[in-house]
């Protein structure tokens, strides 16, 4: 009259063990369901009990005891109806209990036994795979649970084609993975960006290092169209890293397309975003925008018009690379290791420096909307270039000689060759590390001291240009740093504050 099921809660982005016990003794009929379930978990049982009359199974007229162990790990969701309803069928002796031993199973069950998907699936999926167990999901949650399946998971549609497979009357075939489409499909072309020579370039430099960029200049100069540009440079994601990425948009609720998941997410949330949808939280803390950008962009348009608080929440997991989330109950580690593309007006009428409108903004506005943005922010970008406007002949001219996004992308799948051999990015270049590869040489000395006195330039400011001078020498496939790789790093700092705290003169 003892059964035992597995299967997997969902913690962040991991899926802790969780087994289900499920015991029937002689007393007055009744289920009670221990082991810290939160209110979804409790009103499975009227749900177990329905599906399973209603798919012509007897529901036991015994005292049933449900434990999910371990009790201190909070179980939320419906995902524990299935595991809860096989081990009834199983302690009633309806199903084989034996069969349930190799098998851990997730899936909410509607009212007829059909089974309705869940979130969180790919983890369950992996952490399965590494328990030596097959993972039995609902078929809804079956594409997304193809993108790691190994002749390992199953899918099913109702309750009663679950039990035909363990009764051994119908078996269910594992999932095979879906081929995946060209990686260039679907992105725009940075062919499409007329003139901007140096943003284009700059892009380039930032992919190829995972460097942060801010893009500055009046509206309408491309800084967007020029954004939305950098995840069609970028690298196909690897195996590992596409299913972190799968892994965080299946805990968030997001729908996980096989046809696209090698690529580079894109996030760009709106001004208005509070810090909890940025970074992530909740009474059970789900994902934000940050880590939904994990292993690609964070494109953030208007940067001074998002709030000073916000702004400041980012500064961490920049340097950090993931975000901790903590609660009364439970402390949840999100992975946010994203590169920050963010685009401003150079003041509050965005018409400063434009060669034919005339700018409203007095040099007090001015300042203050740069100030928006704090210095210790300000450093953690590695490169700020300015988009100026374009004349119209630029505009209407096709540069057939301009380099499309599959062309760039190679010479940025070069540069990050030579960092794989380093074991980073230049982007993550610290330490030992940082003064290995990054030698300035005598003259590169004294460049960069004169220009740290010039513009007051922070330690994490003067080891940014390094690492940015790094990797233009990897695009141009050199093993040392040159000064006209310094030059270059240095003229895409525009932004840095001088010592008086007030902006540089060329903005």
């Amino acid at each position: 009259m003892l059964a035992i099921v597995h299967t997997r809660a969902r913690l962040g982005v991991s899926a802790p063990a969780v087994t289900v016990e499920i015991h029937l003794s002689n007393g007055l009929p009744s289920l009670s369901i221990v082991g810290l379930p939160e209110t979804a978990v409790r009103e499975s049982k009227d749900r177990v009990r329905s599906a399973l009359m209603n798919a012509g199974f007897e529901f036991p007229t015994r005292r049933i005891t449900i434990n999910l162990a371990p009790a201190d790990l909070p179980k939320e969701g419906g995902r524990f109806d299935l595991p809860i309803a096989l081990g009834i069928l199983a302690a009633s002796g309806q199903i084989p209990a034996e069969t349930l031993e190799r098998l851990e199973c997730v899936g909410e069950l509607a009212l007829d036994g059909t089974l309705r998907p869940v979130r969180g699936v790919l983890p369950a999926v992996m952490a399965a795979r590494a328990s030596g167990r097959q993972l039995l999901v609902p078929r809804e949650n079956a594409e997304e649970a193809a993108l790691a399946a190994a002749d390992d998971v199953l899918a099913a549609d109702h309750l009663l084609q679950v039990v035909a497979h363990l009764c051994g009357e119908e078996r269910l075939p594992p999932l095979t993975r879906t081929p995946e489409p060209p990686l260039d499909e679907g992105w725009p072309d940075l062919r499409d960006v007329r003139g901007q020579h140096v943003p284009k370039r700059a892009l380039e430099v930032a992919a190829a290092g995972g460097h942060n960029l801010l893009l500055f200049g009046p509206p309408g100069t491309g800084k967007s169209m020029l954004a939305s540009r950098m995840p069609g440079i970028l690298p196909p994601l690897t195996d590992e890293a596409a299913l972190e990425v799968a892994s965080v948009r299946s805990v968030a609720g997001e729908s996980v397309e096989p046809g696209s998941w090698r690529r580079p997410p894109y996030r760009s949330p709106h001004h208005t975003a509070s810090a909890v949808a940025l970074v992530g939280g909740g009474s059970s803390p789900r994902p934000g925008e940050i880590s939904l950008a994990h292993r690609g962009v964070l494109f953030m348009d208007e940067l001074p018009e998002f709030d000073r608080k916000v702004l400041e929440v980012l500064r961490e997991p920049m340097e950090s690379g993931e975000i901790v989330i903590s609660r009364a109950a439970q402390q949840v580690t999100y992975p946010a290791r994203f590169q920050v593309v963010a685009a401003m007006n150079p003041c509050p009428c965005g018409y400063r420096g434009h060669p034919s409108i005339e700018c409203q903004c007095s040099p007090q506005q001015v300042t203050r909307y740069q100030s928006r943005l704090s210095g210790p922010l300000l450093d953690r970008f590695d490169l700020h270039v300015e988009v100026p406007v374009q004349d119209g002949q630029t505009l209407l001219r096709q540069d057939q000689s301009a380099d499309d996004s599959r062309g760039v992308r190679d010479r940025v799948l070069r540069a990050r060759a030579l960092q794989a051999e380093r074991g980073v990015l230049n982007a993550d270049l610290s330490g030992d590390a940082l003064d290995r590869y990054c030698r300035p040489g005598e003259a590169g000395e004294q460049l960069l001291a004169q220009a740290m006195e010039r513009l007051g330039l922070s330690a994490r400011a003067l080891h940014r240009i390094l690492r940015v001078a790094r990797t233009l020498a990897d695009l141009a496939g050199e093993a040392e740093l040159q000064q006209t790789h310094l030059v270059e790093a240095l003229g895409y700092r525009k932004l840095d504050r001088r010592q008086a705290g007030a902006p540089v003169a060329t903005l």
